[in-house]
């Protein structure tokens, strides 16, 4: 069952369309809190969505900012979770101005060893939510010819990512699903911007097993470093950001020219599992 807070202590001056309201999946922590702040300390209000129990948590931080916060704790990769998410959306009373599709989860490890139950839970939520979650909120906003939505892929979509076979392939989906509804919508005030991190710092290696490898023990992004780029590019209207770091840059303008196995071969050394001993 879903478990939802509501903010009790709503001013005068911070009623419904007072501000606009930015809605973040993945928002407990990592990338998605940071997004969350970001919004909020940009005149947002918030409604944030996650899984664990930490989304309670970072709704009480996120109030500090004055931001009026409603958050909902539920799995998206599940169906009902995604119609939970949705349902509470109709019952906020206000339309949702940008729709920050950002939680996923990777795997690491090799493909012929790896959890075929991992695997499919990471299709579920990267995949089959993302587009469930914009097929609904892109219908009402271009009922409304309005809104923004921003879609975190990877520079893992731009490259084949050896010993994260299904996650590099989710973030690809991702990449190209966000591209070709943005042209759909091209002559609507609706806009799609992808967001494209490299490694950074959150929770994410420690959950897709991939603490031994050269990327996961190696320097990574501040995540708000990467919500604060993200924001720019979306309230600019760009189809994307490659976020954070030179490297990401580099690697992800690399990975775009050289043949795919070079770059396959690249990726490999940084997801193989034990390259991170390797490394030292």
């Amino acid at each position: 069952m879903p478990s939802d807070t509501n903010d009790q202590n709503r001013g005068d001056s911070n009623d419904a369309g007072a501000s606009q309201l930015a809605a973040v999946t993945g928002a407990s922590s990592g990338i998605g809190l940071e997004l969350a702040r970001v919004f909020a300390k940009n005149g947002f209000d918030l409604f944030i969505i996650a899984e664990d129990a930490g989304i309670d948590a970072a709704a009480d931080d996120l109030r500090a900012t004055g931001a009026r916060v409603d958050a909902i704790r539920a799995d998206l990769a599940t169906g009902q979770g995604v119609r939970d998410v949705y349902e509470r959306m109709a019952t906020l009373g206000r339309p949702i101005d940008v729709m920050a599709i950002n939680a996923g989860v990777g795997v690491g490890g090799p493909f012929v060893e790896n959890s075929l139950e991992e695997e499919l839970n990471l299709i579920n939520l990267n995949v089959v939510s993302t587009v469930v979650l914009a097929k609904l909120v892109l219908r009402d906003m271009v009922q409304r010819n309005h809104g923004r939505v921003l879609f975190t892929s990877s520079i893992a979509a731009d490259m084949p990512a050896p010993f994260e076979a299904v996650y590099g392939a989710s973030k690809a989906f991702i990449q190209s699903f966000a591209e070709a509804v943005r042209n759909e919508l091209k002559d609507t005030n609706v806009t799609i911007t992808a967001l494209q991190p490299g490694a950074t710092d959150t929770n994410f290696f420690h959950r897709a097993h991939m603490e031994d490898t050269k990327v996961g023990a190696g320097k990574k992004d501040d995540p708000a470093d990467v919500a604060r780029d993200a924001y720019d590019a979306l309230m600019a209207g760009k189809d994307h950001v490659v976020a954070g770091s030179f490297k990401n840059k580099a690697q992800d303008t690399m990975a775009k020219f050289v043949p795919e196995t070079t770059a396959a071969e690249q990726h490999r050394k940084e997801s193989e599992p034990g390259s991170a001993s390797d490394a030292r």
